[in-house]
């Protein structure tokens, strides 16, 4: 079931690349949120529009989130000190890493049933996570 761009359940990432990534046995194209509330479609494709703006359901969910995951595509780079300030007074723990590690800690993260959440900007190289 899904309605704009929401998937009502958090699930594990099954594969990634061309543009989007697999889960839940569905596809979804583009970036994504990986939330206590589900997975939802996020537009942003690059480090420069990660900001508090777009990461607005991440803070909203605070209270439900230990850990996020920054997938920065298949570069790293360093977040702005002011958001990882802002996510730190929000009690989260935040890792920015390529897409690709992001998505393997997440699912091991998820399968422990820890408090994590995930945001994954899309690559184009096919992989299975």
């Amino acid at each position: 079931m899904t309605r704009d761009g929401h998937y009502p359940y958090q699930a594990p990432i099954d594969a990634y690349g061309n543009g989007g990534f697999r889960f839940a046995q569905m596809s979804h194209r583009g970036s994504l949120l990986c939330l206590p509330s589900g997975m939802h479609a996020w537009d942003v494709q690059s480090l420069e529009q990660i900001d508090e703006t777009s990461l607005k359901r991440v803070l909203d969910q605070a209270d439900d989130i230990d850990i996020l995951l920054i997938g920065l595509g298949k570069e790293i780079s360093f977040l702005l000190p002011q958001l990882r300030e802002c996510l730190k007074d929000q009690h989260i723990i935040v890792e920015a890493v390529a897409t690709a590690s992001a998505i393997s800690t997440y699912n091991i993260l998820l399968g422990e049933k820890r408090a994590v959440a995930a945001a994954l900007i899309s690559v184009d190289s096919a992989r299975r996570a």
